[in-house]
């Protein structure tokens, strides 16, 4: 069990990292065509918009929560903010957030497998993605009522170490995992496969919408118009 959970929390966390990477960098550079979100607007608008927006409003908000709080070390926010405080606060925002995608996936899960011209052209990888995100909020809504019985925030910085240990290389990252509940071991699993099955499936796509956010920083775009390389007095009235 030891040299499994090690696989798993250890060494799978670096495969799907690299699959993520590399596999993201070659269909870009492969296949352009695919790298787009084939909505299924034109084939159904009715309920696409509230599914979409609630779904994507969620999970931005978790993705960003759970990057800046797994990743952000005990010591820079221990003299703001108690873990235990920490705790409370990702437990009531991350609910709100959870809830919100869960009941937005589920709309375009129902659209997606209810109507017929909507599931016939759709993959396979489709609803593979669909289901796992389902499961994933799912996972993390079930942590919340776990993490009422651990106030104190133990088992949260568990989580941040296990993070901090992967993204700087550093040994011992399944064993900061110890005396940790399945449910969120399930629930960092499916996290880690979601990255992994990413660039073969419609979410590379948020590469896109994350590479938008340039052009808040791009400069003005010039525009000249065409009579100003006109003729003086072509655009004066005619005389009769």
């Amino acid at each position: 069990m030891n040299s499994f959970q090690n696989f798993l929390f250890g060494i799978y966390p670096y495969i799907c990292l690299t699959v993520f990477l590399l596999g993201s960098l070659i269909r870009f550079d492969r296949d352009q065509y695919t790298w787009k979100s084939e909505s299924s607007q034109l084939l159904r608008p009715g309920e696409l918009r509230l599914g979409s927006n609630l779904f994507h409003v969620g999970i931005l908000f978790l993705f960003f929560g759970h990057l800046i709080g797994i990743l952000t070390p005990h010591a820079v926010y221990e003299p703001f903010i108690s873990a235990g405080t920490k705790q409370l606060l990702a437990m009531v925002s991350g609910g709100v957030a959870g809830l919100a995608g869960i009941f937005g996936l589920t709309i375009l899960l129902r659209r997606r497998l209810t109507d017929p011209r909507i599931r016939k052209n759709s993959k396979a990888s489709d609803l593979v993605v669909l289901w796992m995100l389902w499961a994933q909020f799912a996972l993390g809504l079930a942590t919340i009522p776990l993490s009422a019985q651990h106030l104190d925030g133990s088992v949260m910085i568990k989580l941040a170490e296990w993070g901090q240990h992967i993204v700087t290389f550093r040994s011992g990252a399944a064993e900061s995992l110890e005396g940790v509940g399945f449910i969120f071991k399930a629930h960092l699993f499916i996290g880690m496969s979601i990255f992994l099955l990413f660039p073969f499936t419609r979410l590379a796509h948020v590469w896109s919408g994350f590479a938008s956010l340039t052009y808040l920083a791009r400069p003005f775009q010039l525009v000249r118009s065409r009579r100003l390389t006109l003729p003086t007095g072509h655009n004066e009235p005619g005389r009769s």
